[in-house]
């Protein structure tokens, strides 16, 4: 039975019930792959995800049945983590030449499906080359063109042999986009290419540090992403600190040294004067963002439904969540880099607007989410939330009303899950005792 009625009369009532964190029952499936060989698709997923990625890879395996490989880099760089502080570094590159910047352009994905995003992210192939971080500039001519390459402005002609034919499985991980195979690389030659001019400024200047460069270069309108590369080569900070930085942690870096630095100016700016309802929906994920005329805080509650890329055998919604007050938080999020993702694209517009506000963003990944494509699709799906037209309500238990209706997850369990919305119903305020004089 629904609960959402019971529960809207109580938050407006100011008697919610507390209620443990638990998890919503969903639809049982037990099918195996085997069984199903992509045909009869008893997962629940719209597609067959491993089909998904099987004709993927058909349709490129023949160009990569080489030794040699001459192509376009959008420009693309990969830096990985693995045996940290000696990691494996090279560019990303497709077997085509042209224009291939969009294959590496995450700001410009939206409305891409995941079919296309597949596509064009497994041509991509990740040449690699054994390096210390701290080889930044000793690394060798191989090293030193992948740190070029990753400040370039546009696509640059690469041609680079193996020791190998490119192999191995294809990259799928939520916080970093989908590539394809990789191979050692035995040498490497760059066509002629130019190097972005604002990133060339920062690196040049061997006296400024990091972060002063990363915000410098997203106040002048940098894309995010195009910094979060110059940043895992190591193209930025005092020149005798520089250093690789595995392209993981590069992307949510950037995202939280940019958020942290717009959190310092939102809580300086007046409270939004009503209760805001955004809403994105992409690839079968679904976002809704809650705005509350509230000091700043933040919370991103994630539902995972059976069958989706990282609840893909459950009986049931998995929920996790991960927030912070007024003062930040001190500990890595348990999310992971969406969190810092969606706090980066919030900021950026309360800021716009010159208003501070109290945030929480519930996201429902559903089945037709078959594999993960990277933390870009949290930061842009709610960038374009954010940045498009919102419901207004005059009290939260009607925007948590409105939120009820878009979202298959009853309400009852979101509150459950998000301790900031439990802390706006139980939490007594002094304009509650105003009130009552």
């Amino acid at each position: 039975m629904d609960e959402t009625p019971r529960l809207l009369k109580a938050v407006k009532m100011g008697s919610f019930p507390r209620l443990e964190t638990g998890r919503v029952p969903s639809s049982k499936s037990d099918a195996r792959c085997i069984l199903c060989r992509g045909t009869k698709l008893l997962c629940g997923k719209d597609r067959c995800p491993i089909m998904v990625k099987f004709y993927a890879q058909s349709r490129i395996a023949p160009k990569l049945d080489v030794l040699q490989m001459e192509g376009a880099s959008p420009p693309g760089v990969f830096v990985g983590r693995i045996g940290y502080p000696k990691v494996f570094v090279g560019p990303l590159i497709p077997p085509e030449l042209g224009d291939t910047s969009l294959m590496d352009t995450p700001e410009l994905w939206l409305g891409k499906t995941i079919d296309e995003i597949v596509d064009f992210r497994f041509q991509l192939v990740r040449g690699k080359r054994s390096v210390n971080v701290h080889d930044v500039l000793t690394g060798g001519r191989v090293v030193e063109m992948t740190r070029e390459l990753g400040m370039a402005r546009d696509p640059a002609e690469v041609d680079a042999e193996f020791t190998k034919k490119p192999s191995g499985r294809i990259l799928l991980d939520d916080e970093i986009q989908p590539f394809g195979p990789s191979a050692p690389i035995k040498s490497m030659n760059l066509g002629s290419y130019r190097l972005d001019p604002s990133i060339e400024k920062a690196h040049f200047d061997t006296d400024l540090k990091a972060m002063p460069a990363v915000l410098d270069l997203y106040h002048d309108g940098a894309y995010v992403s195009k910094i979060q590369r110059a940043l895992s080569v190591g193209a930025f900070g005092i020149e005798d600190a520089r250093r690789f930085v595995p392209t993981r942690w590069s992307i949510t870096a950037v995202d939280s040294m940019l958020s942290e630095n717009l959190m310092t100016k939102v809580k300086r700016h007046p409270l939004i004067n009503e209760f805001r309802v955004y809403e994105s929906w992409s690839l079968d994920n679904r976002f809704e963002v809650l705005m509350v005329p509230a000091a700043w805080s933040y919370e991103l509650v994630e539902a995972w439904f059976p069958n989706t890329a990282w609840n893909p055998s459950g009986s049931s919604v998995a929920i996790y969540s991960s927030s912070e007050g007024f003062r930040g938080r001190t500990t890595y999020a348990e999310i992971g880099g969406c969190y810092y993702a969606a706090r980066l694209a919030t900021c950026e517009q309360l800021d716009h607007e010159r208003r501070q506000a109290a945030v929480v963003i519930l996201r429902e990944s559903h089945p037709g989410y078959i594999m993960p494509v990277g933390v870009w699709n949290v930061r842009e799906n709610v960038r374009r939330a954010v940045k498009g037209p919102y419901t207004r309500f005059n009290a939260l238990h009607e925007a948590l009303g409105f939120i009820a209706t878009r979202l298959d997850i009853d309400l009852g369990t979101w509150l459950r899950n998000s301790k900031i919305l439990q802390d706006m119903i139980y939490q007594r305020r002094v304009d509650d005792y105003a009130r009552k004089a």
